[in-house]
């Protein structure tokens, strides 16, 4: 398939789904983290998220999904990112609730085309969300830049959401900044809910907070973690601890690839 084909089936498959009319803010699922920011994420939006360790890109894949609902999930990575966090894998995104046969890979050479890339993505409508992974601080990625984007993701509706890592804060035009780690998962599940401690340290609408959150696949939000054991403890058998859910570090056997 040539890239002419790849484009038209690209546009034929953005066709299916329209612009909603409406932006309501997209529940957190946490009372007080939607009260902090005025009845949730909000959607056709720039929003930051940087990373204090590996599991900030689940955080962002999970307000992408969130963001996305039935509609594409495009995720734009330069090729360093690839090589340096591995591939995304398909199976890791349905357990986390998210739709693969929805989501888009778009790989490029470097900083400055993946801003493009994010550019072009963002003025077509029936996108549900753009994630924008970028490592280091790349010049493409200044104050102008996050001005466009955030300008394009209020003109189309779509939500924006870039992942810093291995970054220093800086000045943009995000409506959110986020800095996000691992926290334990709460329970006794066998692979244990994916949970985050999530600073809100920028918000444009009102204050800031800091929040614990697991994310419920099922659902598709986020809630606070309740800590009740579901099994009785046996103080015979060593507690070797709760595993983290397995993230999307694989290739995907069938995703769309569309290269920019």
């Amino acid at each position: 398939m040539n890239n002419s084909e790849k484009i038209e089936e690209l546009r034929h498959f953005l066709a299916q789904t329209g612009p909603s009319p409406e932006r309501p803010a997209l529940s957190f699922g946490v009372a007080e983290a939607d009260r902090v920011l005025g009845g949730g994420i909000a959607p056709g939006a720039l929003h930051e998220v940087y990373a204090r360790d590996w599991a900030a890109g689940g955080f962002a894949a999970c307000l992408a999904i969130l963001a996305a609902g039935s509609k594409p999930l495009f995720w734009v990575r330069p090729d360093y990112e690839a090589l340096e966090y591995g591939a995304l894998h398909a199976q890791g995104l349905a357990e986390l609730g998210g739709r693969p046969e929805n989501l888009f890979l778009v790989r490029t050479a470097n900083a400055a085309e993946a801003l493009a890339a994010a550019s072009d993505i963002l003025a077509c409508a029936p996108v549900g969300a753009l994630l924008l992974e970028l490592s280091g601080m790349p010049r493409a990625m200044d104050l102008v830049a996050s001005r466009k984007l955030n300008f394009a993701a209020n003109l189309s509706g779509v939500t924006a959401i870039v992942l810093r890592e291995g970054a220093q804060a800086m000045p943009s035009a995000a409506q959110t900044r986020w800095q996000v780690s691992a926290a334990p998962s709460p329970g006794m599940d066998d692979w244990g809910l994916p949970s985050f401690r999530a600073e809100l340290v920028r918000n444009r609408l009102g204050p800031t907070g800091n929040w614990q959150l697991t994310w419920n696949p099922d659902d598709g939000i986020f809630r606070e973690p309740t800590h009740e054991r579901t099994a009785p403890h046996d103080s015979s058998q060593k507690n070797f601890g709760l595993v983290a859910a397995a993230l999307f570090d694989r290739p995907a056997e069938k995703k769309r690839r569309f290269a920019f």
